[in-house]
């Protein structure tokens, strides 16, 4: 894992905003409604004056209130101060109210300025710092956008109220405000998919809080986009619709957002009652969901540090990669000092240091049991896999050596046979001589075929070349009793499942030739969805075990090592059933 370097922030922009500047904000807030209503009341255009007044507040006081409240609870965010920007804008634009000209050309003037604001607040959450690409590139070309009102204004937009025209070119201006709207609706639909991808990119359901909290903002920006559209292409049958629905969905997404905070406040109140909930000596899957619960992100998840190996292990015991997916974070859990595990969570947790801290804390109290169950389940996946590794370094080793065996001294045997035949037909007259050579002919022969077996024994090549099925078919025909297949599979299975079955087919036929003076046997298969069961059972005189002799108990070690399991049922003059389970995948 990559080291972070933490940026290095001037402390004045940390520090919570001082009562003064609280009490001027909030006193510029109040003052703010109650000229809203007063507009309302009083502009000469307004039809609803009371749900007008309404609304106006609806869209403006709570941006002003949940600003300050994040303002001074997470002063090292820039969102308090954009929401409150974005509050305080929005009562600019509602001077369009106003019956005085200058006024009104001023809220003309920052009619865009709201959305735009909107859209930096819904993409800068939750650190108030929009992330570098297409992010910052869409809010700077949306207040790029928000500017042409400038100059249409100045270019005397067909409006008699404007005073501020400098010239006469409404053509110009109008062509300029189709452009505008064109742009700002554009760049608000391209925050909404935005937000969509910064969702779906993270592969984990965010905390049902900040996942409504999203929401709302998706639904913001696609509202907002509507009634931008609306008045682009001049629908005003659904303009009046439109704009009651985007002021409910904007003026509520503070109040989604101050929820959020109140939640957030609660779960360090869980927090402080983690240890009471866990009890004494809580399990590892115990301690994670607590902890998922206590920080209220289903996805937390919590790993620990395996000092024996250097690395950290889930809560199963399995080896944990700590590089981390876009949007999730690590918190570290310390006990004495000692780092001991890490919390992995949902990176819109990291705007709530005091939870994080309160969390870990609490987790570093009561982790010491469910560290030492994930060390043990550690140990025994790492014994698993050096179990696995041994076996499949042996079965390289033998299909080294039968390679060996093939290409050398078989080859060498086979030509000595072939010079000992000319030998012998050259030696036709000298029936002596021609009967040694016969004789040291055929022990040639009988060499070569015990060294076929042998290396035949080292790596079934039948296996690997033919199938599990036609590997077994020979084995079959090469027994010293009859034997059934039943079920062999014509699928091609992970090798080292054909290789243990095959194995353990061969090991159990040897067995019947050997030690079980039966008269038969069958070797039955059957392909569960997930696992391959092989039985072999015999009608000879029991007694088997897996406790004595090297057979069968290596062939349970193969078996256990691919996660399977080997039984084995021989009562005495009852016959032999062994039976292996052998995890094979989907």
């Amino acid at each position: 894992m990559g080291t972070v370097v933490p940026l290095r922030v001037d402390e004045s922009l940390r520090r919570p905003p001082s009562r003064r500047t609280v009490l001027l904000i909030s006193s510029a807030g109040g003052v703010a409604g109650a000229c809203l209503i007063a507009l309302a009341y009083t502009g000469p255009e307004v039809t609803r004056p009371g749900l007008s007044a309404l609304l106006a507040c609806w869209v403006t006081l709570p941006y002003i209130v949940a600003g300050l409240i994040a303002w001074r609870r997470r002063p090292e965010s820039r969102l308090g101060v954009l929401m409150v920007t974005a509050g305080f804008a929005t009562f600019i634009n509602f001077l369009i109210w106003s019956s005085n000209d200058l006024l009104y050309t001023f809220g003309v003037a920052a009619q865009f300025l709201p959305p735009v604001l909107f859209l930096h607040v819904f993409l800068a959450f939750p650190s108030g710092r929009l992330e570098p690409g297409l992010d910052r590139a869409v809010v700077i070309a949306a207040y790029c956008a928000a500017a042409l009102t400038v100059p249409v204004v100045a270019l005397g937009a067909d409006d008699p109220r404007d005073v501020l025209a400098a010239a006469d070119a409404p053509a110009i201006a109008n062509v300029l405000q189709v452009a505008q709207l064109s742009l700002v609706s554009a760049l608000s639909l391209a925050g909404i998919a935005l937000l969509i991808w910064r969702r779906r990119r993270t592969g984990r359901p965010l905390r049902a809080s900040l996942g409504l909290l999203v929401d709302s903002f998706s639904l913001g920006l696609l509202m907002i986009a509507g009634l931008l559209l609306a008045g682009l292409f001049g629908w005003t049958g659904v303009q009046g619709p439109l704009r009651l629905g985007t002021f409910a969905v904007i003026g509520a997404a503070p109040i989604v957002f101050l929820a959020v905070l109140l939640q957030a406040r609660l779960g360090r109140a869980s927090a402080a009652q983690l240890l009471v909930d866990l009890g004494v000596n809580p399990g590892p899957a115990e301690l994670q969901d607590a902890v998922a619960r206590a920080l209220r992100d289903p996805s937390a998840r919590l790993v620990y540090k395996v000092a024996e190996y250097d690395s950290y292990a889930d809560v199963d015991g399995r080896q944990t990669d700590l590089q981390l997916r876009p949007g999730r974070s690590i918190t570290p859990v310390t006990r004495d000092g000692v780092p001991v595990a890490m919390v992995l969570h949902d990176s819109g947790l990291d705007d709530d240091p005091q939870l994080l801290s309160s969390v870990a804390a609490a987790t570093g109290m009561a982790i010491q049991n469910a560290q030492l169950q994930v060390e043990l389940r550690a140990r025994l996946e790492e014994l698993r896999g050096s179990r696995i590794r041994i076996l499949q370094a042996e079965q390289s080793e033998r299909r080294r050596l039968e390679r060996d065996l093939h290409d050398g001294a078989q080859r060498r045997l086979v030509a000595l046979s072939l010079e000992l035949g000319r030998l012998g037909y050259q030696l036709a007259d000298d029936p002596g001589l021609r009967a040694r050579v016969d004789a040291a002919s055929s022990e040639v022969a009988a060499t070569l075929a015990e060294l076929r077996d042998l290396a035949h024994g080292l790596h079934p090549a039948a296996v690997s070349d033919h199938g599990l099925a036609v590997a077994l078919e020979s084995l079959a025909t090469h027994a010293t009793v009859p034997v059934q297949v039943i079920g062999a599979p014509k699928v091609r299975l992970p090798e080292p499942v054909e290789l243990a079955a095959f194995y353990l087919v061969c090991e159990g036929l040897t067995n019947v030739a050997k030690h079980a003076c039966a008269s038969s046997a069958v070797v039955e298969l059957n392909r569960e969805p997930a696992t391959l069961v092989v039985e072999i059972t015999d009608d000879g005189r029991g007694g088997a075990t897996t406790e004595h002799g090297a057979g069968l108990r290596g062939l349970a070690d193969r078996v256990e090592a691919l996660g399977g399991r080997l039984q084995v049922w021989s009562p005495l003059g009852q016959g032999t059933r062994v039976r292996a389970e052998i995890p094979c995948g989907q």
